[in-house]
């Protein structure tokens, strides 16, 4: 059974740093790429930035380049967002999912987290 289970969400103040988890069970993490996707209050879902099985980081929010960071470690089939300087514009629940090549649309994603809170107070 393919689960994709994120955690280590929370509050964060501004400028604070914070990395969140996403453990991949049911399949093998090397043949695909994962995405994080975040959906703030009275907002659509965007993707954030997603790392491909080759490793190649594709950012699809300007607003984080240069702060958050994506890696993965296929021994534990985990991938890690690593996000700094953050902002309260950064709050939102962030999904991990999982497609075969990297896209910015969600539809290309066949499998998704749960989701995980990250508030950034103002």
């Amino acid at each position: 059974q393919v689960q994709l289970v994120e955690s280590g969400g929370g509050l964060v103040p501004p400028g604070g740093s914070l990395n969140v988890s996403c453990v991949a069970s049911g399949f093998t993490l090397d043949y695909y790429a994962i995405a994080w996707f975040r959906q703030a209050p009275g907002r659509a879902r965007e993707g954030v930035l997603c790392l491909g099985m080759s490793n190649i980081r594709t950012y699809y929010a300007d607003s984080v380049k240069g702060r958050f960071t994506i890696s993965r470690d296929n021994r534990k089939n985990t991938v890690y967002l690593f996000m700094n300087s953050l902002k309260p514009e950064d709050t939102a629940i962030y999904y991990c999912a999982r497609t075969r090549f990297c896209s910015d649309s969600a539809k290309e994603y066949d499998y998704w987290g749960q989701g995980i809170q990250v508030t950034v107070p103002s």
